[in-house]
């Protein structure tokens, strides 16, 4: 599984950290992924993230 964030779409309103914060981190210079690649068990929160973003920044990939 692969977490790809469109960073110039992104206006890093930190709900994707909110859910799962394993992942995303918002930090003052902006959003940060901190696993490109995470593990399965994670799939759910990641989805989670990926549907409740408000500008679709966030795609989860197979």
């Amino acid at each position: 599984m692969k977490v790809i964030v469109d960073f110039d779409t992104c206006d890093g309103n930190g709900v994707c950290m909110s859910i799962c914060h394993e992942v995303f981190d918002l930090r003052e210079d902006g959003l940060h992924v901190l696993q490109e690649a995470p593990g399965e068990e994670l799939r759910q929160q990641l989805k989670g993230a990926e549907v409740s973003c408000p500008t679709r920044a966030i795609l989860v990939k197979d």
